[in-house]
């Protein structure tokens, strides 16, 4: 008679078999489906009646729409994320930010490893797809543009433990205080955490009914929040650059480069922006100390970029602050980021390509580099993609709302770029609103290229060249 483990070798060899089966057919799609069975199980979940304090079903509608914008670490939500969800409601949800902050195609890496117990080259390409989106389309990569193969394993290790130290380190910032504001050291070490792990996600959940309106001017509680949302919307390439480069080894590449410069860029100019146009408003920044506005405009600037925290009312801001806000959360974070948007590199790309063409350049140029034009391509397509989403959401939620468009508009952009800002929309939509909005996140949190690479069936290969001819562009 056959044991236990003899009999569970051939399940586990089927489901291995399967498995790899599935990677190489399309790593893109193997992770989509995967993301997309996680948000399914957490709406589960979160739709129990142990999952809210008042023990009842939560409705499909909103239990969906919280676990995609838990698992898309977004931060938009319908219903109250203090006061509605039970402690197992709570836990499932800080689980699903940490799940979704990991990132769609390393968490499917993770999952093969823990299947066949092994980071084989098939997990180690998905890995890297997460870093490098570009290894999961046809034509030539320069590796050295980001994170090797051969760095993959590090790469995985480094996740696992920035996520686990930067938490830890913003939660013992935090913890005291909230100690200090009155919470019992339980509930501060609880809350602490929580804003540490929604933070470094880029979720902006907030665990107390008030949010940050206790701490709307205080510079250690909206620096630590700061920090935590910076480093995580700088991708785990960067982090795991820079953790090299400390111990002295290796170089930035022209990647992380772009990413620090293009975030700072955005970072600064963002700040004045802000600071000028809602200086005199007395519904928002206007209202606040002089001494305090430069710090809400340079808070309000790093939130736009994926965080989702603010200290002011955004529906009370100024039509021009919000189109600002707009851009900037269309931007989003770096690349294999907890942040969303098109990525602070499509940008760079896109600023070069137009520098290049106006200085009558063939080739773009980056810190002594030359840019192949597939990344300038890839680039485009990002753009155009996301811009085509955010088009139809937009159109899509005016018809069911009465809303007027610039507040609708930055919901969707902020749905689409996993930010979590909100001007109100999003919990007053109907249910239909509810749905819009959750494709929104989920679009925006798969990314566009992979979400594009998945829907491919397969490469195509073309074995002639047709005539050229030269269209009026301009």
């Amino acid at each position: 008679m056959r044991t236990q483990a003899e009999v569970s070798r051939p399940v586990l060899r089927r489901i291995r078999t399967f498995v790899d089966t599935a990677v190489v057919a399309s790593p893109a799609r193997f992770a989509t489906v995967i993301f997309t069975s996680l948000v399914l199980v957490l709406t589960a979940v979160l739709a129990l009646p142990i999952a809210t304090v008042e023990r009842s079903a939560t409705p499909l509608a909103d239990a969906l729409f919280t676990a995609v914008s838990t698992i898309c670490v977004t931060g938009l939500s319908v219903v109250d994320m203090a006061t509605h969800w039970s402690t197992f409601g709570t836990v499932a949800i800080l689980i699903g930010l940490q799940v979704g902050g990991i990132g769609v195609l390393t968490l499917a890496s993770m999952l093969g490893l823990i299947v066949s117990r092994r980071l084989g080259l098939r997990a180690k390409l998905m890995a890297a797809s997460d870093t490098n989106l570009q290894r999961i389309h046809a034509g030539p990569v320069s590796e050295s543009q980001t994170v090797k193969l051969g760095d993959i394993g590090g790469l995985l290790s480094t996740v696992a433990i920035s996520v686990l130290a930067i938490e830890l380190a913003v939660t013992v910032l935090i913890t005291p205080r909230l100690m200090l504001a009155g919470f019992d050291p339980w509930a501060a070490t609880w809350q602490g955490f929580y804003y540490a792990s929604s933070a470094f996600t880029n979720t902006g959940f907030m665990p107390n009914p008030e949010g940050l309106e206790p701490f709307e001017t205080d510079p250690w509680m909206l620096g630590s929040i700061s920090i935590a949302v910076i480093l995580g919307s700088l991708g785990f390439p960067v982090i795991f650059a820079l953790a090299r480069l400390s111990r002295g080894e290796g170089r930035l590449s022209v990647h992380v480069k772009l990413t620090l410069v293009t975030t700072t860029i955005l970072f600064v100019l963002g700040a004045i922006a802000i600071y000028a146009l809602e200086w005199a408003n007395p519904a928002t920044i206007g209202a606040q100390d002089p001494a305090a506005r430069p710090m809400t405009a340079g808070f309000l600037s790093i939130m736009t970029r994926s965080g989702g925290f603010s200290n002011v009312n955004i529906n009370e801001m100024h039509g021009s602050t919000l189109l600002i806000m707009d851009m900037l959360m269309f931007v989003g974070g770096g690349s294999a980021s907890t942040a969303g948007g098109i990525k602070v590199t499509t940008l760079a790309v896109l600023f070069l390509a137009a520098l290049a063409e106006a200085r009558g350049d063939e080739n773009m140029q980056a810190f002594n580099r030359r840019l192949p034009s597939d990344v300038l391509r890839l680039s485009v397509s990002v753009v155009l993609w996301g811009a085509t989403i955010v088009a139809v959401a937009t159109i899509a939620l005016l018809v069911v709302t009465d809303e007027p468009m610039d507040r609708v508009l930055f919901d969707v952009i902020s749905a689409f770029a996993t930010c979590g800002l909100s001007t109100g929309v999003t919990a007053e939509v109907p249910d239909a609103g509810k749905y819009i909005l959750a494709a929104t996140m989920w679009a925006g949190r798969v990314g566009t290229v992979t979400l594009a690479a998945a829907l491919a069936a397969s490469q195509r290969r073309q074995l002639y060249t047709l005539p050229e001819e030269r269209p009026i562009v301009g």
